[in-house]
């Protein structure tokens, strides 16, 4: 291979999401000294010094260092107890804070069965010696407080029965609720109860009877009506959002976050409907958009529900 492609396969190497560990081996690893120096006057990971050497850009090192990570963060996460998990998950977005974190908490607590998060909420306790709801309450300010607060205090009836009387009535009090432009929705405390003690399929007969109204209101509100009634349809949102060029830190770490906390539960739904949604498949869209070892762990772990 001429020079100018080594270089110029070893530039996509460190550029990818995730990182092309057979392209460093095969390239880096056999280079001299002064193929070195050439390589790093011809890239742009590298700065002049003003002592005469070239010396690596911090942003590039920081990049470099956070895409190694990605299959080692997946690999963990991966051989993890569920619970522990998703107890860890929580405590991150409780550390980070701020309206995409919340999100995150939202969907790790609405889109997990009434067990699996009593057992996560166990395992929260276990790691941090408090408790979930204790931590939420304190950290959690503004609007979410209250619906959070509630989520993940929640241990909901998981039985099919559903009372169509109680569903139209409380139909009628969430829409009333997003069209109200005096007060919030999120603010409401009746539909704070409704999402957080209703089962699932008593949610989900309420979604249907608000006939496709576009949540227009607060996103931490309509994301926990979206984890909750469609599933699907939210993670494989979230799934192109993160498989996007130019897709921000936050959106590519939930590639990682949702195909290994979902893939021994409902991947192959994911995954029908992002290609109803979007034209590919996911195994397709992660192969052209990531590299290396950690695009091989997730190919696998979609291929679990193929």
């Amino acid at each position: 291979m001429a020079r100018s492609d080594e270089h110029e396969s070893l530039a996509k190497a460190f550029s990818g999401f995730g990182v092309d560990e057979s392209c460093l081996v095969r390239v880096l690893g056999k280079w001299h000294p002064e193929e070195r120096k050439s390589f790093r006057k011809a890239t742009p990971f590298f700065l002049q010094d003003d002592r005469l050497f070239e010396r690596w850009d911090d942003h590039y090192i920081a990049l470099l260092e956070r895409e190694f990570m990605r299959l080692k963060s997946a690999v963990v996460l991966w051989a993890m107890h569920p619970w522990e998990r998703d107890a860890r998950l929580a405590k991150e977005a409780l550390i980070k804070g701020g309206p995409h974190s919340y999100g995150v908490l939202i969907e790790v607590v609405c889109t997990r069965s009434a067990d699996d998060w009593l057992g996560a909420r166990r395992a929260y306790h276990s790691l941090y010696d408090h408790s979930i709801e204790e931590d939420v309450a304190y950290n959690v300010k503004g609007a979410e407080a209250k619906l959070l607060v509630g989520l993940v205090s929640s241990y909901r009836y998981e039985g099919p029965k559903v009372n169509e009387d109680v569903v139209k009535s409380e139909a009628a009090l969430l829409l009333k609720a997003i069209r109200d432009k005096e007060q919030k929705a999120i603010d409401d405390d009746e539909i704070v109860r409704i999402l957080s003690t209703r089962s699932k399929p008593h949610l989900k007969a309420i979604y249907n009877h608000l006939n496709n109204q576009e949540l227009n209101t607060d996103p931490s509100l309509k994301d926990t009506v979206h984890c909750l009634c469609s599933p699907e349809t939210y993670f494989s949102s979230v799934l192109d959002s993160a498989l996007k060029h130019g897709a921000d830190e936050a959106s590519k770490e939930a590639l990682t976050r949702v195909i290994v906390t979902r893939a021994d539960v409902d991947l192959k739904e994911i995954n029908e409907a992002y290609v109803s949604k979007y034209g590919v498949s996911l195994s397709e869209k992660i192969n052209e958009m990531t590299s290396g070892n950690f695009k091989e762990f997730l190919l696998t772990l979609v291929a679990r529900g193929d």
